[in-house]
C-alpha cells in the first residue's frame, strides 16, 4: 500500500470547540461539500467559540450549510462546555475508550464523531474509526479481504495495529483515496 500512497502526512485540525465544530460539520457528507460548509460556517463572527456560537441563531448557523441535528449537536457541546460539564483539553487528554465514551454521551456525538475529533484534532495515536465507510472499502482492497469487513470486523483487526492505529487509519484513508482516483468501479 505504502508504494501506491507514498508519505502520508497528519492532518491537524483546530483542537477544542473549533475542531470538533469542523468534525460536526463533515459528518456524513462528502469532503469537497464539507470544505465548502466549512468555509461559510468558520467566518461567521463568533462561530468559532463556545459563548460565541450559543449567542447565534439557528438560521444563522443554518445558512452555512449545517443542517438541523448538526445545528443542535454543536449546541449541546457548546452548553456543555459553557456549563463546564465538557472540558475538550481534558478530554484529550485521557485513554482513546475513556474519552470516546465521555463524548458520545453527548446527544448528536456518535463513536465516529468522537473517533475523528481525537485523531485529527486532539492528535490521539491509537484511534481507527472503524465506521467509517471509506476505511472499510481501502481495507477490504488493501487487505485483499473477499468482502468488506463490517465494523465489528474491521474494529478486531485494528486491534492488531495498536498502538499505531491512528498511523492505520490515515493510510488506509490516502489508500482510499489513491484507488478512488484510479478505479472508481473498485467503490
Amino acid at each position: 500500500m505504502l508504494e501506491t500512497v507514498g508519505t502520508v502526512l497528519p492532518r491537524v485540525n483546530p483542537k477544542g470547540f473549533a475542531g470538533m465544530a469542523k468534525v460536526i460539520c463533515g459528518q456524513q457528507i462528502s469532503v469537497a461539500s464539507a470544505a465548502a460548509i466549512w468555509g461559510r460556517y468558520s467566518a461567521i463572527p463568533g462561530s468559532l467559540e463556545p459563548a460565541g456560537y450559543l449567542d447565534l441563531t439557528e438560521e444563522t448557523v443554518r445558512a452555512s450549510g449545517f443542517s438541523r441535528g448538526k445545528y443542535q449537536t454543536l449546541r449541546a457541546v457548546a452548553q456543555a462546555i459553557a456549563a463546564g460539564e465538557l472540558d475538550l483539553d481534558h478530554i484529550d487528554s485521557l485513554p482513546a475508550e475513556e474519552a470516546i465514551g465521555q463524548l458520545v454521551a453527548l446527544k448528536g456525538i456518535g463513536p465516529w464523531t468522537a473517533e475523528v475529533y481525537l485523531l485529527f484534532c486532539a492528535g490521539h495515536p491509537d484511534i481507527f474509526p472503524a465506521g467509517d465507510l471509506a476505511l472499510l472499502k481501502a481495507a477490504h482492497h488493501g487487505l485483499g479481504l473477499d468482502a468488506r469487513p463490517s465494523i465489528k470486523e474491521m474494529i478486531g483487526l485494528a486491534q492488531d495495529w495498536s498502538p499505531h492505529r491512528s498511523a492505520a487509519a490515515l493510510l488506509f484513508w490516502r489508500y482510499f483515496a489513491a484507488l478512488k482516483q484510479r478505479e472508481s468501479s473498485l467503490l
